[in-house]
């Protein structure tokens, strides 16, 4: 039977890269959260730092979920992270034990250590991951009981703070949401004083989080899926179990906005040029909106309705390997090249993660909202390129009919719209699927004459696009013809044609 991987194991086995000295460093970082993405990017950059002997921190983590946190006692808090994927076309396969965590505190059952906690004075950071709903503002009283709301969690443990340090200057903390929402960090700031008002607390109180306290706006990127499927056969590999066992994809970039004292604060960035802080974020939020965002929802209903299933699957036939790198590389890139310096760089990442075996990413599931993403992650793309080019992005015409061909509604049960792939449906999650269906209405059979009026009014629509994309010269035709095109051949040998052409 193997050992359990836990701190007697990795003392008796120094080869696996962890000391002794690791587990004395003092408590720097509050985390709320125990996601995957978290303790494979933030948990990831504290255990590098850490080992190359930089940060010597470690983290506390709230449980803020339902159940116990004998998962992590069990192995001293100790877990593997597997990074495995493709780095700048070479195939990357690390092995690493992560031991940045020192303890793992439920938040109802340990609510009192976890404000205990705050009392030290080299705890100084505070990052979060509870999903975008867990940045919500929930009008609850926090005196004498465990908030409810993250926020709430947040204002009690700041309340803690500010009372045992008697509101003295530079004890407040570096505040760094990682939820996936635009100015994450001043959305946050404005629901904690908002909470704090109503709580009644006092305005020297509400001061010291205004001046003291840095709350930063961040974004996120790195794909966790989190247990392998072959954990049993990795384990007999390693010689230890571990029931916390993470993947993780070799690229990822953490964007943090933040001055100099943010900077000295989070001092385990030094160790890895992938974290970022700088006073303004907006180009690399911009970067992974239209390239990496913007070329999955441009592309995905053209692969799936091609017969793929999966990105990789893409990525490994010939046509939508050409379709995704003409997209990112001659049709996307030029429109922010001048707001975004490096992203050049992060296209080329962008299309090594896509060939990525080990990430399963579904079709199906990228479309969902594939319309409203389409709007806000690719319309403005399509408009810059022609305003750019006095041309149109010739794939992303093509993908955009694709996408119109996906949203066509074959049938509905109760509620619910089905399109057709071959025999097989397949369900439409988007919101405004009715619109799409009521355009589709006046088209039967291959076509005719009734596609061209319908891209025309789905184009000019404006409860679905932030730019009337009519108005672009040649777009209602270019889009139509393809449409007809996949309508009359198929999809798929119309797109292998299409490409012979160009």
């Amino acid at each position: 039977m193997l050992p359990i991987l836990n701190k007697a194991h990795v003392l008796k086995h120094p080869e696996l890269g962890v000391s002794e000295s690791y587990f004395n460093y003092p408590e720097k970082i509050l985390q709320f959260g125990t996601g995957v993405l978290l303790r494979g990017l933030v948990d990831y950059l504290v255990d590098k730092a850490n080992k190359k002997g930089v940060y010597q921190g470690r983290i506390v983590v709230v449980k803020s979920t339902g159940g116990d946190t004998t998962e992590f006692s069990q192995q001293d808090n100790l877990y593997t992270t597997n990074i495995k994927g493709v780095s700048q076309g070479e195939l990357v396969n690390d092995v690493l034990i992560n031991a940045s965590i020192s303890r793992v505190l439920q938040s109802n059952a340990d609510w009192r250590q976890i404000l205990d906690a705050v009392h030290q004075p080299a705890l100084q950071t505070i990052i979060s991951n509870t999903t975008e709903v867990g940045i919500q503002y929930v009008e609850e009283k926090i005196d004498g009981v465990v908030p409810a709301s993250f926020p709430g969690k947040l204002l009690a443990v700041l309340w803690e703070r500010f009372q045992y340090f008697k509101g003295a200057s530079h004890t407040g903390f570096v505040v760094v949401p990682t939820e996936l929402v635009v100015n994450n960090g001043l959305l946050l700031k404005e629901i904690v004083l908002k909470l704090a008002k109503y709580n009644g607390l006092p305005t020297a109180f509400l001061q010291w989080i205004e001046t003291d306290n840095h709350f930063c706006s961040s974004l996120v990127d790195r794909i966790v899926p989190g247990k392998p499927k072959d954990l049993t056969a990795l384990e007999t590999k390693v010689g230890y179990t571990d029931g916390l066992w993470i993947d993780a994809e070799p690229y990822l970039l953490w964007a943090i906005e933040g001055d100099d004292r943010v900077r000295e604060i989070l001092g385990f960035h030094q160790t890895d040029t992938r974290m970022l802080i700088a006073p303004d974020i907006t180009p690399f939020r911009e970067q992974k909106l239209r390239i990496l965002n913007g070329s999955h929802t441009i592309s995905v209903p053209l692969g799936y309705l091609s017969g793929l299933n999966t990105v990789f699957e893409c990525m490994e036939n010939a046509y939508m390997r050409s379709f995704f790198r003409t997209v990112v590389i001659e049709e996307i890139l030029p429109t922010i090249r001048a707001i975004c310096p490096q992203a050049p760089e992060f296209a080329e990442d962008v299309l090594d993660r896509f060939a990525n075996p080990n990430i399963a990413h579904k079709l199906l599931s990228i479309t969902f909202q594939e319309s409203m993403k389409m709007n806000a992650r690719n319309v403005r793309t399509i408009t810059r390129y022609y305003e750019q080019q006095k041309a149109l992005p010739a794939s992303m015409c093509l993908g955009f009919a694709a996408m119109l061909l996906f949203l066509r509604p074959e049938k509905q049960e109760n509620g619910q719209y089905f399109g057709l792939r071959g025999t097989e449906y397949y369900s439409i999650t988007d919101d405004n699927i009715a619109i799409f269906a009521a355009y589709w209405v006046g088209v039967t059979g291959r076509g005719g004459e009734a596609i061209t009026g319908m891209v025309q009014a789905i184009s000019a629509d404006k409860r679905l696009w932030e730019a009337d994309l009519s108005q672009i010269p040649g777009f209602v035709e270019t889009v139509s013809a393809h449409l007809q095109g996949m309508l009359q051949e198929g999809v798929k040998t119309y797109a292998d044609s299409y490409s012979k052409v160009l």
